[in-house]
């Protein structure tokens, strides 16, 4: 259309007061327009034209040139004195000059997602006394400080320290870590992150791995093995390049820092003797997008010597000879499982169990018999028998102590005996003082 000079005043004060050619505006706006106009009364040229309504209430300021419903319409009325024929559709008359119409372009409203972080402090592991670094530690270190985007696996049994490693590691780099425990019920939802219902409003909150990704932070995918195919919408992430969130159709980059580690007792491949049942084959497609592999063994005897000995202290406990006996025990059992002997292994983590059962029992075999008792019992009598072999300090305490109870035992028993000697004697004496003559 093309504005008259009042239209095109209002406009002008319009977009003045900060609505634009092509805002759309309800009738507060329109009021507030018409008011700095000195009080006009509404544009109803533009109220009342069908083309610049949005919605119920809501109106287009039209742009100069845009095309109106009556400029659209161009069909001619049907003469009332003749009989009702088709409609005639008039042609429009060309002009001679053509003027260019510009579409008028709507501006949607926009709308602002509420979104919170679950995040509230540092996510910089705390460093552990007891640690003694050990195998990769110091490759580990290496990687992290350089900072590279350069994701991996590391794998090996159960309690050799795999998580232990990641997280000291992180707090000698002073680097912040996310660990996010995978199962097979770990989604996209949990992982990238999904709505949350807070205070009546429907939240936005940002995953773990987004948090990561936009921290620049070290992203731990614990026990990686036991989830399935819903892992795979990480394939982006492990390839270093951004992510989008389609739930709110948003593409998050990662910021400079951010990789990449999981850990499994597996290599992805599964567990044919079933000791971690639940693992599960990997895609390979997502195993190919890990860089490297380290395989974690268990630490020497020395180091874990040095483990055991600073948790027996921590204990309160600090005994070198018990924790050379539980070192040793340990290794002839590895030993022989890597040999096929045994189906079962003493791991370092069972042995700082025992480490802090010792601080509270003060009982070296006691200590051992509870940490023991989650294996059958074959196999528990096995390992308690190894271990006095070891250890024949640990048995013969355990014989005086057995010896000293079955004294204390007896010795009750005696003085129970005479008291109720005396008590019988005391009872007969009564009974006889009591006897009167005929």
């Amino acid at each position: 259309m093309i504005f008259k000079p009042k239209q095109k005043a209002w406009v002008e004060a319009a977009s003045a007061a900060g609505f634009p050619a092509g805002a759309v505006v309800g009738y507060p706006e329109i009021d507030a327009v018409c008011a700095a106009m000195g009080g006009v009364t509404r544009p109803w040229w533009l109220i009342n034209d069908p083309y610049f309504r949005a919605d119920r209430g809501k109106f287009m300021i039209p742009v100069e040139g845009a095309p109106t419903m009556a400029d659209v319409a161009g069909i001619a009325p049907v003469n009332p004195g003749v009989a009702a024929v088709a409609p005639v559709v008039a042609a429009p008359a060309m002009a001679a000059t053509v003027t260019p119409i510009t579409a008028a372009v709507v501006t949607p409203p926009t709308v602002v997602l509420a979104k919170a972080s679950a995040m509230t402090a540092c996510a910089i592991p705390a460093k552990y006394g007891n640690y003694v670094p050990f195998g990769h530690f110091k490759d580990l270190s290496t990687i992290l400080e350089s900072r590279m985007f350069y994701p991996g696996l590391i794998t090996g049994l159960s309690g050799n320290g795999k998580t232990m490693m990641v997280e000291q590691v992180c707090a000698k780099a002073k680097r912040e870590l996310f660990r996010v425990n995978i199962t097979k019920m770990t989604d996209e939802d949990d992982l990238l992150g999904g709505f949350r219902l807070v205070n009546g409003e429907t939240v936005w909150f940002d995953g773990p791995v987004v948090e990561a990704m936009r921290r620049g932070a070290v992203l731990l995918l614990d026990e990686v093995d036991l989830g399935d195919e819903k892992l795979m919408c990480l394939q982006p992430v492990l390839e270093g390049k951004p992510i989008l969130l389609k739930k709110i159709n948003e593409i998050v980059a990662p910021t400079a820092g951010f990789t990449i580690l999981a850990t499994a007792n597996t290599k992805g491949k599964g567990s044919d003797d079933g000791r971690f049942i639940g693992t599960h084959v990997m895609n390979e497609a997502m195993l190919d997008r890990i860089a490297f592999t380290i395989e974690q063994e268990y630490p020497s005897v020395a180091v874990e010597k040095k483990i055991i000995t600073k948790e027996l202290a921590s204990a309160g406990r600090p005994d070198t000879d018990f924790a050379e006996k539980l070192v040793n025990w340990a290794d002839i059992i590895r030993k022989t499982f890597y040999e096929g002997g045994v189906d079962e292994i003493i791991a370092t983590r069972r042995l700082v169990h025992i480490a802090k059962a010792y601080g509270i029992f003060a009982d070296r075999m006691k200590a051992i018999v509870f940490c023991l008792a989650r294996f059958d019992d074959e196999t528990k009598e096995a390992f308690m028998d190894l271990y006095t072999k070891v250890d024949e300090k640990a048995m013969a305490d355990a014989d005086a102590e057995a010896e000293d109870a079955v004294i204390a035992s007896e010795r009750a028993t005696e003085a129970a005996d005479v008291d109720a000697v005396y008590k019988l004697d005391a009872v007969g004496a009564a009974d006889v003082s009591d006897l009167t003559p005929f």
